[in-house]
């Protein structure tokens, strides 16, 4: 399974950060994740919304470049370690990690994993065979 994740590229300067959370939060639109990677002149926001098409269809007509990227999701046990023996899967394989970020829910004792690697349909089957729990947007 895959875990839909939008991806804003946008100029790095003042008020554009507010810009983006304003036009999807007065719609209603609420975060489920949200990393940002910038340089001096740009960054990319990526994130996943309660509501993944109608928050892309909110940023087109704000005038936002924004695209769809499909990632790996997997659950694991909140604790030391989990995330390293994920990563140890993907290593083992010769699969890259092109980046990842996660987070952890309160009300749950488990941590959430979004991965975009290399090969992905190879990743999903390891993942599966060692019986790791693969996520979907509807668990988020």
């Amino acid at each position: 399974m895959l875990v839909k994740q939008l991806s804003v590229f946008m100029e790095n300067r003042p008020g554009r950060l507010y810009k983006l959370t304003h036009a999807l939060g007065k719609e209603g639109i609420d975060f489920v994740t949200l990393s940002i990677a910038d340089t001096k002149d740009f960054g990319i926001v990526r994130f996943i919304a309660r509501d993944n098409e109608k928050a892309y269809e909110i940023l087109k007509k704000e005038g936002f470049t924004v695209g769809i990227t499909e990632l790996i999701g997997v659950e694991v046990a909140d604790k030391p370690n989990a995330l390293a023996e994920v990563v140890s899967l993907m290593e083992e394989s010769q699969i890259n990690i092109e980046y990842l970020y996660s987070f952890v829910l309160t009300n749950h004792n488990t941590a959430k994993i979004l991965m975009r690697v290399n090969d992905t349909d190879r990743a999903l089957t390891i993942l599966q065979n060692k019986g790791i729990k693969l996520l979907s947007e509807k668990i988020l």
